[in-house]
């Protein structure tokens, strides 16, 4: 790495530029902040280490002038007075770290190591960022339903503050796609976006993978591992299906969010992170913490702003959209995507109640494109539970002998409407002055009753 120190002790600076230089960084020392802030208006660095105490101007002005100027550029303190108040005030500045003088080489070194580490994982992690946005494109929720403008609105108002992000919903319903907008729409955009399902990795292992833990501290810890916090820092930790979270590692979360504080097991030292944190669950957090399964104080600190997104069955009116940007990104161009699936495939989707909701219609959208030739898809490239001839013609449900009650009278007058608009549901959804989902829950309420009976 590429370092500048800015000292006014002489001795130390010729120590610190030599050993530095020892250990294989390339060092640049200044004997003052002004001459320090000269030197980062000529030349490039990936991280200061400055006193905080110089004439002329402090180490947090330094800093200050430097992340105007860079603001990749890391930043370490050294300080005389060992006080929680400086280093809480140097954090504040966005300084990754200080150390108090005198320090050894050898923790000097190791801190610059993590300053290494943390660079090499954003760099990895940006050049990642960059070829998922060539395949994808950013994060976009797709559809124009009520409910779905509703969580674009919500995602818009809490991205641009830090405050912690609940994202509820079914399976399926795109938590994480919530959780990335909210992440690229934010101040952190451009810094490390984290995802972790709590629920996928065994309880021995999780405290690893979120804190990390150094060599040696458990059978099998062969070399050191940096933890996903630590990864994340500066940037977005998502925490998916946080409901599955053990008891034992609730207690140790919610210690680092209200402390910024991450011990690697095995360490018995801390170091401060700056994260955000989104989680979502699709479990009843009210009903675990009565149950005794969650803890109610970790319920109210990561549920700060809560994002309910509505299942597929209550925005029908987006099937026909999300079917086409599902096929644009699995097989067929752009161009092509207006006349890609047939109108009759179309009303089979839109009249299926999606119990895995988007991600089961992604699953669907490829199962047709594999069956599909060419554009566009028909009923018969659908799975077979979407057999056109399970679809009851207009009127069937409808008893037309005898009296009738108020159920079966309306479902006559909507029977009646796609008949006289040949079987097109959104032309009888307008007649009858209702939304497309309302007049399909109801058709499926009728076939639920009907099944039932």
């Amino acid at each position: 790495m590429k370092l500048l120190f800015a000292d006014d002790e002489k001795s130390l600076q010729q120590l610190l530029g030599r050993e530095l230089q020892r250990m294989g960084y390339e060092v640049t020392v200044c004997p003052d902040g002004l001459t320090a802030v000269a030197a980062l208006e000529m030349n490039s660095f990936d991280c200061l280490l400055v006193d905080l105490d110089m004439p002329g101007m402090t180490g947090l002005e330094v800093i200050g002038k430097a992340k105007e100027m860079s603001p990749d550029t890391d930043a370490i303190v050294m300080t005389g007075k060992s006080s929680l108040e400086t280093a809480v005030e140097a954090l504040r500045h966005g300084v990754f770290d200080y150390i108090t003088k005198p320090c050894k080489l050898a923790d000097l070194d190791r801190l610059l190591q993590r300053v290494a580490e943390k660079r090499e994982l954003t760099n990895k992690y940006r050049a990642l960022k960059r070829q998922l946005e060539q395949i994808e494109g950013k994060s976009n929720l797709v559809g124009e339903s009520q409910g779905i403008q509703h969580v674009k609105k919500l995602i818009g108002k809490v991205a641009p503050t830090n405050s912690t992000v609940l994202v509820l919903g079914e399976t399926g319903t795109g938590k994480e796609l919530v959780a990335r907008a909210v992440h690229d729409q934010s101040l952190r955009a451009d810094m490390p976006y984290v995802a972790i399902n709590c629920g996928a990795l065994p309880e021995s292992l999780i405290e690893s993978e979120l804190f990390g833990h150094r060599k040696g501290a458990f059978t099998g810890a062969d070399e050191q591992r940096v933890g996903l916090f630590e990864v994340a820092d500066g940037g977005t930790l998502f925490l998916d299906e946080i409901g599955e979270l053990p008891m034992s590692m609730q207690s140790k979360l919610l210690r680092v969010l209200e402390s910024g504080e991450v011990r690697r097991v095995g360490d018995n030292e801390s170091f401060t992170v700056d994260v955000r944190i989104i989680c979502a669950t699709h479990k009843p957090l009210e009903e675990m913490v009565h149950e005794d399964q969650f803890r109610e104080d970790l319920m109210f600190r990561i549920n700060t702003f809560e994002i309910n997104i509505p299942p597929l069955r209550e925005r029908i009116e987006d099937i026909q959209e999300l079917s086409r940007h599902l096929l644009g990104r699995l097989r067929f161009p752009a161009a092509s995507k207006e006349k890609s699936i047939s109108p009759e495939a179309l009303e089979l989707l839109q009249a299926h109640v999606w119990p895995g909701n988007v991600r089961e219609l992604a699953n669907v959208i490829e199962y047709a494109t594999i069956l599909c030739d060419a554009p566009p898809i028909l009923p018969e490239h659908l799975p077979q539970r979407f057999d056109a001839r399970q679809l009851r013609s207009p009127g069937t449900i409808v008893k037309m002998n005898g009296p009738m009650t108020l159920r079966e009278m309306e479902m006559q007058a909507i029977y009646t409407a796609i008949e006289r608009h040949d079987g097109s549901k959104p032309k009888a959804a307008e007649e009858l002055g209702v939304s497309l989902k309302t007049l399909y829950n109801k058709i499926n309420q009728a076939d639920s009753v009907a099944k039932a009976a």
